[in-house]
């Protein structure tokens, strides 16, 4: 595998995750695995009353680039929406299919350049959007319920 796959850059952020651990009390919670490479996912997510992301809890088990996708997805997921989360999602995946050159306006994303010639990766490059996206949803339908 060549060595600019693991860059420094994704090792730094695969490295430095935060909101690392289960939260006590989420309005959701959300378990999730990439089939093709066995990375594992746990997010919990406390909502407030506009459905924005209001805490966050991560638990990963994957490779760099999964580790460093989740860094960059609890980075910036504070406040953002269940739409916003989804839309993010939506571009990484375009993003690394070769279907589109932006990977969207969400911060780092574009560390993932050299991931896009190796879609066995791209599984654990997604996981973290795709489960924080459906996490968020559940917690705010739980939170407008109230």
């Amino acid at each position: 595998m060549p060595s600019a796959l693991y860059s420094r850059d994704i090792l730094r952020l695969a490295a430095s995750i935060p909101h690392l651990g289960r939260l006590n009390r989420p309005d959701a919670s959300l378990e999730k695995r990439a089939p093709l490479c066995g990375s594992r996912i746990a997010i919990d997510v406390v909502s407030d009353r506009e459905g924005r992301v209001e805490r966050l809890g991560v638990e990963i088990s994957a490779c760099a680039l999964g580790q460093a996708s989740a860094a960059l997805m609890a980075a910036h997921g504070i406040g953002r929406t269940p739409e916003e989360l989804v839309a993010a999602h939506y571009l990484l995946a375009a993003y690394l299919a070769g279907t589109n050159d932006d990977p969207g306006d969400w911060p780092g994303l574009d560390v993932f350049a050299h991931a896009r010639r190796y879609p066995a990766r791209h599984g654990a490059i997604l996981l973290a959007f795709e489960a924080a996206a459906e996490a968020a949803a559940l917690a705010a339908a739980q939170v407008s319920a109230r």
